[in-house]
């Protein structure tokens, strides 16, 4: 009994790791909004603005291309089990708030979609894309998250 609790507690030990902790998914990146399109309408700035507001999001990515917009969220943890309803709340008050723009509005809590929305607006501001290129990227991103759904 008394190996078992030791292994236990090795093991128990091993696993808490200053590499391996685990808070990649709480911890909040908050990036910028994104516009792709070369327009100054602030639509991504808004749009982002509104989704910060809801108290079960603690972060958002938010990035507009010229005919495709994705807001990329976390949902807070004891939230999680109304994802559906978050999401549908989410975006019918995103199509609200852009219905004056030609823009497919994207929604996704997915943590996967939401890394690569912060990838592209960081290798944006690397210079690495074009607005072409970056609006590319954007379109292929959505697709994924259509692919998974």
């Amino acid at each position: 009994m008394k190996k078992t609790a030791c292994i236990f507690l090795v093991l128990l030990l091993a696993g808490c790791g200053p590499e391996h902790d685990g808070t990649a998914m709480i911890e909040k990146a908050d990036p910028d909004a994104v516009q792709l399109d070369g327009h100054d309408d602030q639509l991504a700035a808004e749009i982002k603005k509104e989704a910060d507001s809801f108290d079960e999001i603690y972060d958002t990515a938010v990035v507009k291309g010229t005919k495709q917009l994705l807001v990329a969220y976390k949902v807070r943890h004891l939230e999680r089990f109304r994802m559906k309803q978050i999401e549908k709340k989410l975006a019918e008050r995103m199509k609200k708030t852009a219905e004056k723009e030609k823009v497919e509005i994207v929604v996704s809590s997915d943590y996967k979609i939401f890394l690569e929305a912060v990838r592209l607006k960081e290798d944006m501001e690397a210079g690495h894309f074009t607005e072409k290129e970056a609006d590319k990227r954007l379109a292929e991103i959505i697709k994924l998250k259509k692919e998974m759904a």
